[in-house]
């Protein structure tokens, strides 16, 4: 099992890394959606998860548990990668609505539309 979750880790951050690389706004954000899910895969599965186990100590003393910490990182991680997708699409969108093109490295020559502005 701990193989098929690092062959998954592997796979989306080599996926997300190819995207980044890309010269256009869309498989940027892509790119750094999968680098945030390889990360979130990586923090929970270093929480050793305890399969039919609570997330807390029992009255016993018991040792074996699942560790709440990697999955309320998860959680938090989640919720800002997911803000944090809508800001760039914006971003991206405000780009295209201005240039005319979603490349990322764009100088003046390399336009595609008329400048309305000349």
């Amino acid at each position: 099992m701990e193989l098929v979750v690092a062959s998954a880790i592997g796979v989306l951050t080599a996926g997300g890394v190819y995207l980044v690389l890309r010269l256009r706004a869309f498989p940027v954000i892509l790119g750094l959606s999968l680098l945030s899910y390889a990360v979130n895969v990586f923090i929970f599965a270093s929480g050793q998860l305890a399969v039919n186990l609570p997330p807390i100590l029992d009255k016993y003393g018991d040792a074996s548990y699942t560790d709440p910490l990697p999955q309320a990182l998860v959680l938090t991680a989640i919720v800002i990668s997911f803000g944090m997708t809508a800001v760039l699409v914006m971003i991206a969108i405000g780009a295209f609505l201005d240039s005319g093109t979603d490349k990322v490295n764009i100088s003046r020559e390399d336009r595609d539309v008329e400048d309305p502005v000349k």
